[in-house]
């Protein structure tokens, strides 16, 4: 009996990851900015947007063999659920023993973790397009925000930290543009820039 194998083909799928990333940093950043108020609204799409689909993106692109793309989609998707964890307990949702020994300055070691993997992302972004490294530096710039403000340096980084994740929702949005129309018209419509190092 003859044994066929079968390979099964799956779209790109980080305009899937983008897309949660996006809409995640837009609706935090709302928050952040006193543009809105509370995290109930924002907690569905930190689940869903931020965490879930990213982590949908990382599996397809681990089949993709991309080191980049499975890396970051999972541990960005795994880091918007670990903070919807960590608002459910600050908001006594889990119990009040737990919202009662709340410590912020363990989600800054959290943040100062992501800041180191985001700047090791940001390397290997040298040899990818220029609108990449610009959005992993604006995440890199968003973790030291949130990591100084936990760590108590001040309500300035908490500014910080609100302004790059605005930004990184924009830019975001136009790398997730350019990377489906670009690749759906099988031409440059939206341009990316070209890397910092071939």
């Amino acid at each position: 009996m003859e044994i066929k194998k079968v390979k099964v083909e799956v779209a790109d799928p980080t305009t899937l990851g983008l897309f949660g990333l996006a809409i995640v940093t837009l609706v935090a950043s709302t928050q952040k900015l006193g543009l809105t108020d509370g995290l109930a609204f924002v907690l569905p799409w930190a689940l869903f947007l931020g965490g879930v689909a990213q982590i949908i993106a990382s599996i397809f692109d681990f089949k993709h063999n991309n080191l980049f793309g499975a890396t970051a989609f999972s541990a960005y998707g795994l880091f918007w659920i670990g903070m919807s964890m960590s608002w459910l307990i600050k908001l006594g949702c889990l119990g009040e023993t737990l919202a009662a020994t709340v410590d912020v300055k363990q989600l800054g070691a959290v943040f100062v973790g992501y800041m180191i993997l985001t700047i090791i992302l940001l390397i290997s972004g040298l040899k990818m397009s220029k609108a990449m490294f610009f959005l992993l530096l604006l995440i890199v710039i968003l973790f030291l925000g949130l990591a100084l403000d936990a760590f108590g340096f001040g309500y300035i980084w908490h500014s910080v930290a609100a302004y790059a994740e605005m930004a990184i929702s924009l830019v975001t949005f136009y790398v997730l543009a350019a990377k489906y129309l670009n690749s759906f018209f099988g031409k440059e419509l939206v341009p990316v820039g070209t890397p910092f190092l071939k």
